[in-house]
C-alpha cells in the first residue's frame, strides 16, 4: 500500500491518531513516492517517533525499529553469526565429514574436499539478523525507524549510508543481498550531533517543532475522544505559557499527553493554582524547572 496524495497521508496518519500539518504530509508523501529516507529533527517528544508508528499503521505495514546509541556497530545493527549454532551443527555432523575426507591422501586434500562444502557451515541457517538486515530481507515491505541516529557514532553513520544509497548490504560469507522490497525508512535526531551533509543530502529533511494551539488542541481531542472542550483550552494554554519560561527542557506533546491523562485520572474539571502545583512533576522533568515554573507561572493561564 502507498499513499495516493497529501491529502491521503493527512488522512490516514488522523486515522492512526496523528494529527500532522500540510508540511508534515507533503515529505511523508514525496518519501513514499521517491523512496528516500526522512531525516526528522526536533525537540525530544514532539512527536517523531510516534510519526513513524504512524505511517507504519496507515500503510499497514510492519515496523522495525532500530534503537542508536553511542557504540553501535554492524553487528548490532545488521547481523551477527551464531557460532554457538554453528559449532553444534559441526559437531552433528562430525560423521559425515569423516566420510567426506575419507578418501583424501594428504592434509591439503582433505582441506580442499571440506571447503566444497563450506556452503551448510556458512549460510542463512546461522545468521542472527538484526534489524536493517530484517528491514531489507522482509517479504513485504516495511517500515524501518532509525531513532537517535545523531547518538551513533561517525564511523555507524557511514555504513548507515551506503546502505541507504543503494538497499544492499554485503555480508562476506554470502555476498550481496539486495533488498526485497525498499521500506518506508525514518530516522530521527535530537540533534546531539550534527549529521554529515552527505547524509543530509541523501535525505528528505522534516524539523517538527513543537505544535501550534489549534493542532496541540486537536491531539489532545484525538487521544481523549469526549474530553471537555475548556479543559482542553486550559490545558494547552498552560503548557504553551511554561514553554514561553526559559527552561532546561521545555514540555513537549508527550509531557501534554501525559498530563492530560493525569488530570483526568485526577477527575479535574478545572485548572487552578494548586492543581498545577500538584501535578507539575508530570509537566518538568527537572528539579530547576520545577522551581522555575512555581515562581514565574503567569496567572493569566487561569482564563
Amino acid at each position: 500500500m502507498h499513499f495516493r496524495s497529501v491529502e491521503d497521508v493527512q488522512r490516514k496518519l488522523e486515522n492512526a491518531k496523528y494529527i500532522t500539518s500540510k508540511e508534515i504530509a507533503t515529505v511523508v508523501f514525496l518519501a513514499d513516492v521517491t523512496n528516500k529516507p526522512i531525516l526528522v529533527e526536533g525537540p525530544a517528544g514532539v512527536g517523531k517517533t510516534e510519526l513513524a508508528k504512524a505511517v507504519a499503521q496507515a500503510l499497514t505495514r510492519d515496523l522495525i525499529r532500530l534503537q542508536c546509541y553511542e557504540g553501535l556497530d554492524e553487528s548490532k545493527a545488521l547481523y551477527e553469526w551464531e557460532y554457538a549454532k554453528q559449532l553444534l551443527y559441526t559437531q552433528m555432523l562430525k560423521e559425515k565429514i569423516h566420510d567426506i575426507i575419507q578418501d583424501a591422501q594428504t592434509l591439503i586434500a582433505a582441506v580442499d574436499k571440506i571447503a566444497v562444502q563450506e556452503n551448510a557451515f556458512f549460510s542463512e541457517h546461522f545468521i542472527q539478523p538484526r534489524p536493517l538486515l530484517q528491514a531489507i530481507s522482509s517479504d513485504e515491505p516495511v517500515v524501518l525507524l532509525i531513532d537517535e541516529v545523531d547518538k551513533s557514532d561517525p564511523e555507524f553513520e557511514a555504513f548507515l549510508l551506503e546502505l541507504l544509497s543503494d538497499f544492499q548490504v554485503s555480508i562476506p560469507e554470502l555476498g550481496t543481498r539486495q533488498a526485497r522490497n525498499i521500506p518506508f525508512v525514518v530516522l530521527t535526531s535530537n540533534n546531539y550531533r550534527d549529521m554529515s551533509d552527505t547524509l543530509q543530502r541523501r535525505c528528505l529533511h522534516l524539523y517538527i517543532d513543537y505544535p501550534d494551539q489549534e493542532r496541540e488542541m486537536k491531539i489532545i481531542n484525538i487521544k481523549f475522544p469526549g474530553i471537555n472542550e475548556r479543559l482542553v483550552r486550559k490545558i494547552v494554554n498552560t503548557i504553551r505559557d511554561i514553554r514561553d519560561l526559559d527552561l532546561k527542557k521545555k514540555p513537549c506533546v508527550s509531557e501534554t499527553l501525559d498530563w492530560t491523562r493525569s488530570l483526568m485520572a485526577l477527575q479535574v474539571n478545572d485548572i487552578s493554582h494548586d492543581v498545577i502545583a500538584d501535578t507539575l512533576n508530570v509537566i518538568c522533568k527537572c528539579r530547576p524547572d520545577t522551581e522555575k515554573v512555581k515562581t514565574y507561572l503567569n496567572p493569566a493561564i487561569s482564563g
